[in-house]
């Protein structure tokens, strides 16, 4: 674990109905960019989730018709201060990291085939979640549980996660 991960501190906080609207700026953002090049743009992640506590950082999911249009994104988003940071060992999903800050909150951002496994995964949790008020809760405590229990350990957090996630992708995609 790198000493960053291990200095960062997990923080799990209550749903805000202005990550909605957070969302929305940083969407018309990334669309005034590579808006011809995609198809549409998601809210992914326990931000997306209205009720749901998170880490208080948007995911979003750039939808591309297929990865023939990746380069003049990747080319596009670099010319406005991203970083293309491939895979990340999620197939189905190339990640960007912002190279500067700008004026909105943390964001995660993704490009992803429309017919992706890393964007139909986001979409099917998220819509699973959303419209499960008992997976949204049990999901809520052990988020919780494990951001106190692995405060300064991200890779921990994010890892004890996975059972839980497995458990809901594998009703959510059938």
């Amino acid at each position: 674990m790198s000493i960053a991960q291990k200095t960062k501190v997990v923080e799990v906080v209550p749903y805000d109905p202005e990550w909605k609207v957070e969302f929305d700026r940083i969407k018309e953002q990334l669309l005034s960019y590579v808006g011809d090049l995609i198809i549409t743009i998601e809210h992914v992640g326990s931000t997306s989730i209205e009720g749901l506590s998170a880490k208080p950082i948007i995911d979003l999911d750039l939808v591309m018709d297929s990865y023939d249009v990746l380069p003049q994104i990747i080319e596009r988003l670099q010319q406005h201060g991203y970083e293309h940071q491939g895979n990340l060992g999620i197939e189905g999903r190339e990640a960007f990291k912002r190279r500067q800050a700008d004026e909105f909150m943390k964001y995660h951002l993704y490009v992803c085939p429309k017919d992706g496994k890393g964007y139909l995964e986001h979409i099917a949790f998220r819509d699973y979640l959303r419209s499960n008020a008992e997976a949204r809760q049990a999901y809520a405590e052990v988020k919780q549980h494990l951001a106190e229990q692995h405060r300064y350990d991200m890779d921990a957090y994010c890892e004890g996660k996975t059972a839980f996630v497995t458990s809901i992708l594998s009703k959510a995609m059938k």
